[in-house]
């Protein structure tokens, strides 16, 4: 008897792990290209990666840290120093570099003098097939006290001089750094004072030279200054509003336009093939191209200004889509929505009707109920699991209305929050804000999702 309660514990405890292996591929698939870069982009819109400046102790990307200032603060230029520079980083912008020749030459005296001297020094005069320097002299100081040229045990100024040449001395040139400028500066940040070395790529150096500001930083830090550009855009409540004008005008219409659809379909009428594939003509056309279609329609020399005048209503053309007729571009931005999309949300319907059988429907209309009492107390209550699916869907595709928005009005005298995202990222390049944008899309689209889900429930979710 105990052996056979063991036996049975242990089958018990046995695991099926061929549910689990089959939903991996989804999971890595869902953190590769949904969870992982709807972070980064969320990122994007509360993250500074430039905010703050972090000043060394030293020009030296190894040296302690001084202390940090905010992006933007006005400095004081102390000091500068060059220092080598990785050959890759030199193209970078913003990057002050200078150039420094290793050469060898006799002085004055007739002494042997290796060192390093700046470029701007030495006037080259010889190159080898490669393009390298490999001889030159050194260039007159103009105006100065002291005609020689100073050379260095190393590729800057502070190092040791080990010696001095005159002015048209023959050099030749072994070899050549590339330095980027370090700038020496003193900042306040709060009130306190802040001092050390940065790199001329986060520096703006002011025409004076001893007076810039930081133009970008190397550390992180928190932020709301995108979303409070976002909210003080010029656009973004013209543009909140539109959107939310479109789905409260859109998403009814389109839902009773689709059942209605639905059910002629589901009513298997003669000639039921052609309705279907009437009703889905418009899947099969993109968003630009419907765009376009009812611009020719509303535009001056359109289908409707024609048909108007050859009916004898107007005389003239009727300007529908200017800045002068706002609720006209609305209007059409309206209809093309509504004739583009409604037939998406048929197929969930009538996906949905064939689930629901037909014994009952005939138990309804043998009970008496009118087509209307049916599709109140039987159709629709049964339909709300594809209501869900349907609304949801919508919802969403409301909220990523933009190519018709753009054919129909240009994106400017009507705008919706999709066009401000392309807007900033591609007019403005502000990927921040235009993220900020993107971030308010995304939840909109989740906070109505669980609306739905919560207000149109099945009767099993409602009893559970």
């Amino acid at each position: 008897m105990n052996e056979e309660k063991q036996s049975t514990q242990k089958k018990r405890k046995k695991i099926n792990w061929a549910p689990y292996w089959l939903i991996l591929p989804s999971l890595i698939y869902l953190a590769l290209f949904f969870i992982w870069p709807m972070f980064r982009g969320l990122g994007l819109a509360v993250y500074n990666d430039e905010a703050a400046l972090s000043l060394q102790t030293e020009p030296s990307r190894d040296a302690a840290t001084a202390g940090t200032l905010p992006q933007g603060t006005q400095v004081e230029i102390l000091d500068q120093q060059g220092n080598l520079i990785p050959p890759d980083e030199a193209g970078q912008a913003n990057v002050i570099t200078e150039v420094w020749y290793q050469i060898s030459a006799e002085d004055a005296d007739g002494n042997t003098v290796e060192g390093w001297v700046s470029e701007s020094r030495i006037r080259v005069r010889e190159e080898n097939e490669a393009g390298a320097p490999t001889a030159g002299s050194v260039r007159t100081r103009i105006g100065a006290g002291d005609t020689l040229t100073e050379v260095y045990s190393e590729p800057n100024e502070n190092a040791e001089v080990a010696g001095q040449l005159e002015a048209r001395a023959e050099v030749a040139i072994t070899d050549q750094s590339i330095l980027e400028i370090w700038y020496q500066v003193r900042g306040e940040d709060r009130n306190q004072t802040v001092e050390g070395w940065a790199q001329s790529r986060y520096i703006q150096v002011f025409g004076e030279t001893n007076t810039g500001r930081i133009d970008r930083g190397n550390t992180g830090q928190f932020t709301t200054e995108y979303l409070s550009k976002m909210v003080n855009d010029r656009f973004f409540w013209p543009a909140t509003i539109t959107t939310f004008l479109l789905m409260i005008l859109i998403i009814p219409v389109q839902f009773v336009l689709a059942i209605v659809m639905a059910l002629v379909i589901q009513a298997r009428l003669k000639g039921n093939s052609l309705f279907l594939y009437v009703f889905t003509i418009p899947l099969g056309i993109s968003e630009l191209a419907v765009g376009i279609l009812w611009f020719s329609i509303f535009t001056q020399s359109g289908f409707l200004n024609s048909f108007l005048q050859t009916t004898g209503l107007i005389n003239t053309p009727i300007t529908f889509l200017s800045a002068d007729t706002r609720y006209w571009i609305i209007i059409a931005i309206w209809l093309a929505e509504v004739w583009r999309a409604t037939s998406i949300v048929m197929v969930i319907v009538v996906s949905g009707l064939q689930a629901i059988s037909d014994e009952v429907l005939e138990a309804a209309e043998l009970f008496g109920a009118s087509l209307w009492q049916r599709v109140r107390h039987v159709i629709l209550p049964m339909l709300k699991p594809s209501l869900q699916v349907a609304l949801i869907l919508r919802t969403i595709l409301a909220l990523q209305v933009f190519a018709v928005v753009i054919a129909l009005s240009g994106g400017d005298v009507v705008t919706v929050l999709a066009n401000e995202t392309y807007r900033q990222y591609s007019e403005f390049r502000n990927a921040n804000v235009a993220a900020a944008y993107a971030g308010l899309i995304l939840l909109i689209s989740m906070g109505s999702a669980v609306i739905y889900l919560r207000m149109i429930r099945s009767q099993e979710e409602m009893a559970a």
